[in-house]
């Protein structure tokens, strides 16, 4: 009879997939952010108390933590900030490039053009408004921060992720209205310092495109065809915050 119920049951003969790592005081945030910054659950009004018997806890943490969104005033000033984004920036066609044999060789690997069109070549263009996820297995190394920065002996740190190149493909040759990857940088390290700057973020942001960052189990999403959801707090003037990310897949 009604029409969005009847596709809710259709949804329900697809699977859901969990695309946010789980958060807690111990979680990983980039080192950059001061110590402090983080203090989830703080309880501010405690079973007992007679005004009320329920309970009220306080949530602290900075924007870009866990599995985020970034907003082009992240890293351009007087860009757009959260408030510019509605529901309509919610969901996406989703499209995953798996490099992950690339970086089991070269843990600096940056995806290029030609991965892109090789994904193109087997699965179909990536769609106007697509959300382009980078699937490294990257994601495998949460919560460990060392790990998920690839800290070497010398202190350098070494992880895969996107090149200039392959961005401005998904952007001005196709349409794609996000991106995605595990890492907690777009840039793949080599880039980044070779650049001398996140010039892969920067290029994002300074479109008006959206990223989320530190993504999860890409592996169990189909490479083409699933529809990516994000949702984050409706906060005023964030340049990024933490979303839940979902994908419905067959």
């Amino acid at each position: 009879m009604y029409k969005l119920w009847n596709m809710l049951d259709e949804f329900k003969q697809y699977r859901l997939v969990e695309l946010s790592h789980s958060m807690n005081n111990d979680s990983p945030f980039w080192a950059g952010i001061p110590e402090g910054s983080v203090e989830l659950g703080r309880v501010v009004f405690d079973w007992g108390n007679p005004m009320l018997e329920c309970l009220i806890q306080t949530f602290k943490f900075p924007g870009q933590f866990g599995t985020h969104i970034d907003f082009p005033g992240h890293f351009v000033k007087d860009a757009p900030l959260s408030e510019a984004f509605g529901a309509e920036s919610m969901m996406f066609p989703l499209c995953v490039i798996d490099i992950t044999d690339k970086v089991a060789q070269d843990v600096h690997y940056a995806v290029t053009p030609e991965d892109i069109k090789a994904y193109e070549a087997k699965y179909g263009a990536i769609p106007d408004g697509a959300f382009v996820a980078l699937r490294t297995d990257w994601s495998k190394h949460w919560p460990d921060m060392n790990a998920l920065s690839g800290i070497a002996e010398d202190g350098s740190e070494n992880f895969p992720g996107w090149s200039l190149e392959a961005l401005k493909y998904i952007y001005e040759v196709r349409n794609a209205a996000a991106n995605g990857h595990e890492a907690l940088d777009t840039d793949a390290s080599a880039e980044a310092a070779k650049a001398g700057d996140l010039a892969c973020e920067r290029y994002v942001l300074e479109q008006g495109k959206l990223q989320v960052e530190v993504l999860c189990n890409l592996d169990q999403v189909a490479p083409a065809g699933a529809i990516l959801f994000a949702a984050w707090p409706r906060f005023e003037g964030a340049t990024g915050l933490p979303c839940r990310v979902w994908a419905v897949t067959e």
